[in-house]
C-alpha cells in the first residue's frame, strides 16, 4: 500500500494526526482528511508540504 500519513506541525514537532490517508481536501482554512478505514478529521490547518515518496503530509495550524 502507498497511502500517506498526516502530521501536524506544533511547536516545531511533528504530531501524527491520521494514518493511511486516501483523501486530502483543502477548503479555505481547513483541511479534510479521510483514511482508507473511513476515519475522518477536519483541521484548522494548511498543507505545508507533501512528501509523496516518504508517504507523508505535513500540515500547519491556521489561527
Amino acid at each position: 500500500m502507498c497511502e500517506a500519513n498526516a502530521y501536524l506541525l506544533r511547536d516545531g514537532k511533528e504530531e501524527l494526526i491520521l494514518e493511511s490517508i486516501e483523501t486530502v481536501e483543502p477548503q479555505g482554512n481547513k483541511v479534510y482528511l479521510r483514511s482508507i478505514f473511513g476515519e475522518q478529521k477536519v483541521l484548522d490547518a494548511r498543507i505545508k508540504i507533501a512528501h509523496l515518496l516518504d508517504h507523508k503530509i505535513l500540515l500547519e495550524e491556521t489561527k
